[in-house]
């Protein structure tokens, strides 16, 4: 066999598992279907002069110990701080401006409650505390608590008692939290909209933290679950210090390029346009992949960067799986309502409530909140839960040329918008047909606030949910590989029992977003899974 390992997939996580792989020794292929690498975490030249960052467009989460151990910076990786880090405008002209800079976040907060003001700093720095704690798990393998069945899987010793330790490292991590641990725990498992309320009065400060808590899920910000969402804003140092998110220079696939110029440096090989068809095995192992050319690839090992919908069900045949952990794979909740538009304008935003567009001010640094408050977050959901585009949509836009001058030519701006509910299923019509009609109300409702925009779109690419899953292989146009609510998280990602990155087939694991820790440009999921094919061996 020519390879110890093939990677099926050339995101951000594959290559990392590679990466890893080949610094253990290991021979590795990358395969990756698409001719350009990186998964959802790339940069695309769509018109001549303007790099976008099609799909992910910020990073805070991915891990430290990815950016030293693989040098990334010597391979070019730069992030670039948002000073700010965000900005909220509203119908009453008013406006909310927040970063790292207390003095200024007391300043704007008071505009509207002096008790938020207040509060503010003790909410932060809870969050932050529950972070800390919680961050380490993102680094390491799941546990396996549950009682589950002896047919459903056997475990060694080594792993119970691998297992074993690292509960009581979890356990004696949350007993540093002391008091604040009921409502840590709530924080973990309750809404945000509750938490929200118990700490603050006015609608504009909870409405811009409550849309952080449900970006990515087809959830309102009253659902079980969306608190813990609320903890991913305040973790990762990516951007230069705890939960400063920041734009990578060059785009995110500036990113990806120094993760497989870190792994071609190990003797990582990596081959684009080459689709894998499916997982080949025998005698219940894994034993190679055919690619749709008709090539077959052999190896012992094969890691698995796409998600669980496609390597179980797809790539593989039912019989190569036992049937309950296959109709599990089934039951996985790929929801979606996420939408993906990609602007290049000829000039800034400038919005009524704090004009100037000359040149670059604090308002155009950060994510831009457009429709923040409770009611129209939950209003947006119902329209999206009866199968309709919200009527109101929900927009983040960012401007990374605020901050980055490479990805646009001279006075020219990209504003990348992620925008919610689009569901995934309508209950009328195709998004083929409707995505540029809704692209078109999302616009709208930018120019409420920045009435310029419009007239200033040079070029659009509207990627709607169907277009996820066509372009990057997202089931469903689930941007996290899987939606993440509690009982996809931790030791039941991807299914209850297979946390460790292992599947019932000897030899293929999973290395994406699919397993522990989830969806967002963390390189987590790639360097544990590497580790344990290691632990294993080739």
């Amino acid at each position: 066999m020519k390879y110890d390992a093939i990677i099926i997939g050339g995101g951000h996580n594959g290559l990392v598992t590679s990466a890893y792989l080949a610094e253990a020794g290991w021979k590795v292929l990358v395969l990756e279907r698409r001719p350009v690498l990186g998964g959802c975490c790339v940069t695309e030249e769509l018109w001549p002069g303007w790099k976008i960052s099609t799909a992910s467009y910020v990073v805070s989460l991915l891990l430290p110990e990815i950016e030293r151990e693989l040098d990334l910076k010597r391979h070019g990786y730069k992030v670039l701080r948002r000073t700010p880090s965000s900005f909220t405008p509203f119908e009453d002209g008013r406006y909310l401006i927040l970063g790292p800079n207390a003095q200024q976040n007391h300043e704007q907060i008071s505009k509207f409650s002096q008790a938020d003001a207040e509060a503010y700093p003790a909410y932060e720095a809870l969050l932050s505390r529950v972070a800390e704690v919680l961050e380490p798990t993102l680094g390491q393998t799941p546990p396996d608590l549950l009682p589950l069945p002896s047919t459903w899987r056997s475990r060694s010793l080594g792993k119970k008692l691998r297992d074993g330790r690292k509960a009581m490292s979890l356990y004696q991590a949350l007993g540093k939290l002391g008091d604040d641990l009921p409502e840590a725990i709530e924080l973990i498992t309750g809404t945000a909209r509750t938490i929200l309320d118990r700490w603050f009065e006015s609608d504009q400060l909870k409405a811009t933290l409550g849309t952080d808590a449900v970006i990515g899920n087809f959830q309102p910000i009253s659902a079980p679950g969306t608190a813990y969402v609320l903890l991913h804003h305040v973790m990762g140092s990516a951007g230069g210090a705890r939960g400063v998110w920041g734009y990578v220079e060059g785009g995110m696939g500036a990113l990806s390029a120094a993760i497989a110029a870190a792994a071609r440096e190990r003797g990582v090989e990596i081959r684009t346009e080459a689709a894998v068809d499916s997982i080949l095995t025998e005698a219940g192992a894994v034993k190679g992949v055919r690619l749709q050319s008709g090539e077959e690839i052999l190896s012992r090992n094969v890691s698995s960067n796409v998600d669980a919908q496609t390597t179980f069900t797809r790539m593989l045949s039912a019989k190569d799986l036992p049937s309950e952990f296959h109709s599990a794979v089934k039951r996985i909740d790929y929801s979606s309502a996420s939408m993906k538009i990609n602007l290049a304008v000829s000039e800034l935003p400038n919005f009524t409530c704090l004009p100037g567009n000359a040149e670059v001010g604090p308002q155009h640094c950060g994510t831009i909140h457009i429709g923040a408050t409770q009611e129209y977050l939950e209003e947006a959901y119902e329209d999206a839960r009866r199968g309709e585009p919200s009527k109101r949509p929900i927009v983040e836009m960012t401007i990374p040329t605020s901050v980055d001058r490479t990805l646009a030519p001279d006075g020219g701006h990209v504003l990348s918008l992620f925008v919610q509910y689009a569901p995934y299923h309508l209950a009328e019509g195709t998004w083929d047909d409707r995505k540029e009609e809704f692209a078109d109300r999302c616009i709208d409702e930018i120019a409420r606030f920045a009435p310029n925009v419009p007239d200033s779109i040079l070029h659009r690419q509207v990627l709607s949910p169907v277009d996820l899953e066509r372009v990057y292989g997202l089931t469903g146009g689930n941007i996290f590989q899987g939606a993440m609510p509690l009982h996809q998280l931790f030791n039941l990602r991807p299914v209850a029992g297979w946390s460790d990155y292992r599947t019932p087939v000897k030899g293929l694991t999973l290395c994406g977003s699919a397993a522990h820790p989830g969806g967002g440009v963390m390189g987590a999921c790639g360097r544990n899974a590497a580790i344990e094919m290691i632990r294993d061996g080739k």
